[in-house]
């Protein structure tokens, strides 16, 4: 505010930056608060993704005690993840992960050589894991809308305490001065004036 010029074009462009910085506010304003919508969501979502996950790593549980079992290696490498596929979608301006697919390894077993739980523990394995991947992928979605809504609340909280404000006082700065300035020409210009009527009042006489 100490390098504002005391000028009336000063006051204009003072005067359209203030305007400028009124009218984007609404939407940042907006943005911030859409972005908290979503991180509100997504933690819902969290939460209850991991209650999908309590509930599959129970069922995984009632075979815990068959893993030690001659077939557990053909298991095991059966629900090997190979790739954890993800497009993404833009909400309130951030690209957020979307979990595709969980792509397992292919199945190297034979089912006549395995036992008959052997099919349901793989999917029940399976299901587990795909549970924990889109858990992983909720997070870093949260993660993401996060720091987006740090970003725009600093740049929220700067239009409103700071950008603005400042615009407004360098307005008056400039607009006190220039009043002031133009009441001292009124005035000397008065002077001037009355100064011109009494010579020419003494000439007359």
């Amino acid at each position: 505010m100490a390098d504002v010029k005391l000028t009336k074009t000063e006051l204009r462009i003072q005067q359209l930056k203030h305007d400028r910085l009124q009218k984007y506010l609404p939407t940042l304003q907006l943005k911030k608060a859409m972005l908290q919508v979503e991180v509100n969501l997504a933690q819902a979502e969290i939460e209850g993704l991991r209650i999908d996950f309590s509930t599959a790593q129970g069922h995984v549980g009632k075979y815990c005690s068959l893993f030690t079992d001659r077939n557990a290696p053909d298991l095991f490498s059966s629900v090997e993840i190979v790739q954890v596929e993800k497009s993404f979608e833009n909400v309130a301006g951030v690209d957020i992960p979307i979990l595709e697919k969980v792509v397992f390894a292919p199945s190297n077993y034979t089912l006549f050589d395995t036992p008959i739980w052997f099919e349901s523990a793989i999917e029940g394995v399976k299901d587990l894991l795909t549970a924990r991947e889109k858990i992983a992928i909720a997070e870093e979605k949260k993660r993401l809308l996060e720091k987006e809504l740090r970003e725009v609340s600093i740049r929220v909280n700067l239009f409103e305490k700071i950008l603005i404000p400042r615009a407004q006082q360098n307005i008056k700065k400039i607009k006190i001065f220039l009043g002031d300035q133009q009441l001292a020409a009124v005035s000397q210009a008065k002077v001037a004036k009355k100064k011109i009527q009494m010579r020419n009042e003494g000439k007359g006489r």
